[in-house]
């Protein structure tokens, strides 16, 4: 199904519907943020989905307004927020989201509209928002629906206990673990770039965090590189894995999911920042063993802090490919070429980047992600040779997303 096939709306409807989008701009996050309280305070059980982190920090309040401002923008064009739909529909689909949480959401969002705006929120605009949120609810459910199936067809449907194998320490504050089948299956195929959920108990409620696999695929186990979180609320799963998790034990995983994946072309730019390097190994690895040709730019705090160096080095010994790193704050100078003392800029970036044929892979944090997304589009580089991945929620139904 595709965003074409939703339910006809009347005409009417739409109208309404797009007429709230100033509203929307300016009241969105205060909707969004009573439409947890309400759902929390009558559905508790739904903390064990939804990231009680990003509640704390507001990042999940204002990734849903930005959704829901975009459906009342788009609503008459639904089909050019298709990418990011399936986009959305991918992690919920990893975290365990289903079609009976559809019409609870539903209602109170309606009810969360109705008690922000008041007397504003006519019955008018109140059918006609119940009519939109039903169509768009109908795709969203029947896009996840399609990717429950094909993860069950591949492995599981929820969630599967995999045994770390082996447990690396990969730079300051960040391990890679190997994780294996307790029961000697073959684990499920992924494609470079994708990630899984992972779940922990928590003191009341399941967290849930995605980690990009960083692995090669067609291997016999799933291999997540996860650094920890210096903020305690920001790191709940990756302060677990790091400090309470050894090799032998347990560890609740999903189907990989995602569609930040790599593409077929003849020249591939990966550029990341941090542990954004995560999912660009991945497609590294597949990158070079289809000769594309590669450029691989990666920023971080100094040689300390750069994950997966060595295995970088070792692909840099087999495979010729273009390589730079920047080093914001390195400690000690050390002689090599393609290291760069010095913070990576928009400026630094034009150097290395720039073929308008090239296709484009960003991660990073989000300022991270700016920058680079801002410079790229400085250099005329078509923003459907981009692909990107920035840290938080990801909830936005901004067509560029």
């Amino acid at each position: 199904m595709n965003l074409s096939e939703a339910k006809v709306m009347k005409q009417t409807t739409i109208s309404i519907v797009k007429s709230t989008v100033p509203v929307l701009e300016q009241h969105g996050q205060a909707i969004t943020t009573r439409f947890y309280e309400m759902l929390f305070e009558q559905y508790p059980s739904l903390k064990n989905v939804f990231n009680q982190t990003n509640q704390k920090t507001g990042r999940q309040q204002m990734a849903l307004a930005n959704t829901v401002y975009a459906a009342a923008q788009y609503i008459d064009r639904l089909e050019t927020l298709l990418p990011v739909v399936k986009q959305i529909a991918h992690k919920h689909r990893s975290i365990g989201v289903k079609a009976e949480h559809y019409p609870i959401v539903g209602e109170f969002l309606l009810k969360a509209i109705k008690d922000v705006l008041k007397e504003a929120a006519t019955d008018e605009i109140m059918e006609a928002w119940k009519e939109a949120y039903g169509a768009i609810a109908d795709v969203f459910i029947s896009v996840e629906q399609e990717l429950y199936e094909e993860a069950e067809e591949k492995g599981w449907k929820d969630y599967k206990k995999l045994m770390i194998h082996k447990k690396v320490k990969e730079a300051e504050d960040v391990y890679s673990f190997y994780l294996v089948s307790p029961d000697q299956k073959t684990l499920p195929a992924f494609l470079p770039g994708q990630y899984v959920s992972v779940r922990i108990p928590g003191q009341e409620y399941l967290s849930i965090r995605q980690y990009s696999l960083s692995g090669y695929p067609n291997q016999p186990y799933y291999k997540i590189t996860v650094k920890k979180e210096k903020q305690m609320e920001d790191g709940v799963v990756s302060t677990y894995l790091h400090d309470q998790l050894k090799e032998g034990d347990l560890l609740e995983v999903s189907v990989p999911a995602g569609d930040f994946v790599l593409k077929e072309n003849k020249k591939s730019v990966f550029i990341s920042g941090g542990v954004g390097i995560t999912p660009m190994m991945s497609m590294l690895h597949q990158a070079l063993e289809n000769n594309q040709e590669v450029t691989f730019i990666h920023s971080a705090k100094n040689e300390q802090f750069h994950a997966m160096e060595r295995e970088l080095q070792s692909l840099s010994e087999t495979y010729t490919f273009e390589q730079h790193v920047f080093y914001s704050q390195a400690q000690t100078a050390q002689h090599d070429e393609h290291i760069t003392y010095g913070r990576l800029t928009k400026k630094e970036l034009a150097k290395y980047a720039g073929d308008k044929h090239a296709y484009y892979y960003v991660c990073g944090s989000s300022s991270f992600t700016q920058m680079v997304l801002e410079g790229l589009a400085e250099m005329g580089i078509s923003q459907e040779n981009i692909m990107y991945e920035s840290f938080g929620p990801k909830m936005s139904m901004t067509p560029s997303a």
